[in-house]
């Protein structure tokens, strides 16, 4: 009984904290602008979050993350380059882009994790931090399509391009193939240095 009481603390600690690292990197601005979007940093305690606390946490991060995005840099104008001008032109539609793909990036890789771990715990960490961005960037693709008037009047007519061509190239494009690559790479190595650190405080006990 005590070692469940103790686990559960552990995990609200973690959750806790990892959910203060989302909110201080998206209100500290730790991102990358390429072209109108960002390449944002906050999907890997994400991912991280899905992996060590499960499906539900990564969920809630991803919420967290999209609220603040929605509020931050849309109501309060803090991205005014894109996601206030959203905001101005189609709120409900924005805030619904902004929520629904970082808490669907968060819950998917917690539940590819899930699956896949039951195989090979290496490729459950390479399929849960690869999960994280293209269910992110592809719900903000289909999102966006949603609200093609709004951005072929602020955006595509302007570049001469077609929406399409705008969401996929000129918003995912590089930021995805960034977010991608940078996921890949620091999320399966902070989950082998958790594996370090578990089988080390597991030698202690014993």
């Amino acid at each position: 009984m005590a070692s469940k009481n103790l686990a559960k603390l552990r995990n609200t600690v973690i959750l806790a904290a990892l959910t203060a690292i989302v909110l201080v990197l998206q209100l500290a601005g730790v991102t990358i602008r390429l072209g109108p979007t960002n390449v944002s940093l906050v999907l890997i305690p994400i991912v991280f979050g899905a992996i060590v606390l499960g499906p539900a946490a990564g969920a809630w991060l991803g919420l967290v993350f999209g609220v603040e995005t929605f509020i931050v840099g849309g109501v309060m104008g803090g991205d005014p380059l894109f996601t206030a001008i959203l905001f101005n032109n189609a709120p409900v539609m924005t805030a619904l882009i902004c929520i629904v793909k970082s808490t669907a990036a968060g819950y998917l890789a917690g539940v590819i994790y899930r699956l896949v771990n039951k195989k090979n715990r290496l490729a459950a960490l390479f399929a849960a931090a690869a999960t994280a961005p293209i269910v992110n960037t592809g719900l903000f693709i289909l999102g966006g399509l949603l609200i093609s008037d709004v951005l072929a009047e602020n955006f595509a007519n302007g570049l001469g391009q077609t929406v399409i061509y705008f969401l996929i190239f000129g918003c995912a494009g590089l930021n995805f193939v960034f977010e991608f690559i940078l996921n890949v790479v620091v999320v399966p190595t902070l989950g082998k240095v958790v594996d370090v650190v578990t089988r080390s405080a597991y030698s202690k006990k014993k």
